[in-house]
């Protein structure tokens, strides 16, 4: 992501964490008929006790775009959860990002660039007789400009929590399905609709034809691509192992970001969304090992402390590009929007919101 924050300078670098906190709360106050602020589950406490809505990506610019009473959207995310916020806002309203440098770098390894290359040399070798037969599917973890590749091709977005239903009417509409960025939430979702191994094909970038045989691409179904998130991927099948021998009894439960071996040996998998309705619904003196973000899995530790609660790797995994967003970025826009100013405003065009917007619907449609 080619973007350069701006820097903050001395006077904000020099203040203590409480006395930042403390001028956070009273300009939330102040600003609070103009102002949403929205967070991720992802994001450390510091910034996510200022939540006004929070939740995964795709939930928070939804509830966010049916608030029509707040001029200004600060979206505690990652770059491309602020695009789809700006693709769903009104037209009155603006999307802000506490840090320009917080983002996805799952969803940069699949550009628009690449991406269309992949379509013209399937179509060079025959696999596809028209970019509309090879059915695209993109997890809502890409840019805008993805989303609107994915729209203009009668394509569409899926979540995490949606991804199996989303390839079920892919794999219905046409004969094959590129699914991308992220291989692992592709080969979860494929396994679980009972998508034959062999069928499935994982797109090597940088390779022509993905590194695969016509005869290898005319059998298969799905096209994964072989993006995948740096976080999830830390967790291995050892450390689910490691902690059936050590607790017998206890729970475990990964995020489909998370590598088929791992989402294999779990209890149950799911998104953010599902990870924390297990566990809250759980009986006391339930034991959880959860293979996600550590921010989350610290949050929902202290928010049940009636159950134990671990990561499911021994050594932190925290989401650094979401970390960017630290309270003084969030003191910073704040401070800029009581004086009238407006930084880090993410804005999609127009053309690109409009086609991306059609993936989004038929997502929704589906």
């Amino acid at each position: 992501m080619l973007v350069q924050q701006q820097d903050l300078g001395a006077e904000y670098y020099s203040l203590g964490r409480e006395e930042i906190l403390d001028r956070i709360s009273q300009r939330k106050k102040e600003l609070q008929e103009k102002v949403l602020i929205l967070c991720h589950h992802y994001q450390q406490q510091d910034v996510f006790q200022f939540a006004d809505l929070a939740g995964d990506s795709l939930k928070l610019a939804k509830e966010a775009a049916a608030i029509s009473d707040r001029e200004f959207l600060i979206f505690c995310g990652v770059h491309f959860m602020a695009e789809s916020a700006d693709i769903l806002a009104g037209e009155h309203q603006k999307v802000l990002l506490p840090h320009l440098q917080a983002g996805c770098p799952m969803a940069d390894m699949a550009t628009v660039g690449a991406v269309s290359q992949a379509y013209k040399e399937l179509l060079s070798v025959g696999i596809a007789q028209d970019e509309k037969d090879m059915v695209p599917v993109t997890y809502v973890n890409s840019s805008a400009a993805i989303k609107a590749f994915v729209g203009e091709r009668e394509g569409s977005v899926c979540t995490s929590s949606n991804g199996e239903k989303v390839l079920k009417w892919a794999l219905d509409k046409g004969e094959k399905v590129f699914f991308f960025p992220d291989e692992h939430l592709g080969r979860n979702s494929a396994a679980a609709l009972g998508v034959p191994y062999e069928q499935v094909l994982l797109w090597h970038r940088g390779e022509f034809l993905g590194g695969h045989s016509v005869q290898e691409l005319q059998q298969a179904k799905i096209l994964l691509w072989d993006g995948y998130c740096e976080v999830h991927m830390r967790f291995l099948p050892d450390h689910v192992r490691q902690w059936r021998l050590k607790e017998p009894d206890i729970q475990i439960i990964a995020h489909p970001e998370c590598p088929r071996d791992v989402v294999s040996l779990a209890d149950q998998y799911g998104s953010t969304e599902t990870i924390i309705s297990a566990v809250k619904d759980s009986p006391v003196g339930s034991k959880w090992a959860i293979a996600t973000e550590v921010n989350l899995v610290d949050r929902l530790r202290r928010q049940h402390p009636d159950k134990e609660i671990h990561l499911l790797a021994p050594s932190s995994c925290q989401c650094t590009t979401m970390n960017c967003n630290q309270p003084v970025n969030l003191l910073w826009l704040l401070d800029n929007l009581a004086v009238g100013k407006v930084k880090n405003q993410i804005s999609v065009e127009p053309e690109i919101a409009k086609s991306a917007a059609r993936s989004l619907e038929q997502m929704l449609a589906i």
